[in-house]
């Protein structure tokens, strides 16, 4: 398996010098781990549905195909991070998602299904869901660092970066972006600089991405696990809702 670009050999005293020009191609990369050659082009979810393509009616969605197949015992056992998870622990339907802070195909997941999953099954205790980074990019570690430097509002820092990501995902100067979102959520310039020069922080979320590909078998986001079964791209309410339906 190739592994993502995301710059391991890092430290954790450059990391902020890296975000200051990390250079616009980085974003080709994000959502798949298919080599530093990508071309945006070939960067797609691995099921129909696209940011381009308007989502399917309840009527027209056929359940998505699954790629594979994991021990839940094994995805559920934990890891060098805390888990983030919504909804309860005792949920008929278990879903991981591993995204990365800087693919647009995740960006457009949290922001067109994701309010209707939580809504329609986390909310109800239907389900629980649960957030796993699998950065590509240093903007990526960057950005999942500072969602869990934000202690219990982890969820709504994602929401906001995701949100926001045209507005710092490959421009010129990512660290400025970051720096000025994150003080919106209550980051001064010494807690934004301490979170990024965390190595410890660092080290766990890239322990986090590489358990995913190793373990797992993951190599590009969003992947999801749903009661073991394995989904991967964007998927719309109408095909997350086949899935997990007949599991309810």
């Amino acid at each position: 398996m190739n592994r993502a670009p995301s710059g391991k050999s890092l430290s954790r005293r450059n990391l902020l010098t890296t975000l200051a020009a990390v250079p616009a191609v980085a974003l080709l990369a994000a959502c798949s781990d298919s080599g530093e050659q990508a071309k945006a082009a070939d960067v797609k979810p691995a099921n129909p549905s696209t940011p381009d393509k308007p989502a399917a009616t309840p009527a027209a969605a056929q359940v998505p195909e699954a790629q594979g197949t994991v021990d839940m015992a094994q995805l559920l056992k934990p890891g060098a991070l805390p888990e983030k998870q919504l909804g309860k622990d005792d949920a008929k339907v278990t879903i991981v998602e591993y995204a990365s802070m800087t693919c647009p195909h995740c960006a457009h997941f949290a922001m067109t299904t994701f309010p209707e999953l939580k809504t329609k099954y986390i909310d109800t205790g239907k389900a629980r869901y649960i957030l796993r980074e699998f950065p590509f990019d240093p903007s990526a570690e960057a950005g999942f660092m500072l969602a869990r430097c934000s202690k219990d509002n982890y969820f709504a820092m994602v929401d906001v970066l995701f949100k926001q990501q045209p507005s710092w995902v490959g421009v010129n100067n990512t660290k400025e972006a970051l720096l000025q979102i994150s003080k919106l959520a209550g980051f001064t310039q010494e807690s934004f600089e301490s979170c990024l020069t965390d190595q410890k922080l660092l080290d766990d979320v890239r322990a986090v991405q590489k358990r995913g590909a190793d373990e797992f078998k993951v190599d590009s986001t969003p992947t999801f696990f749903i009661n073991g079964k394995t989904y991967k791209g964007a998927m719309s309410i109408e095909e997350m809702s086949a899935i997990i339906d007949p599991l309810l």
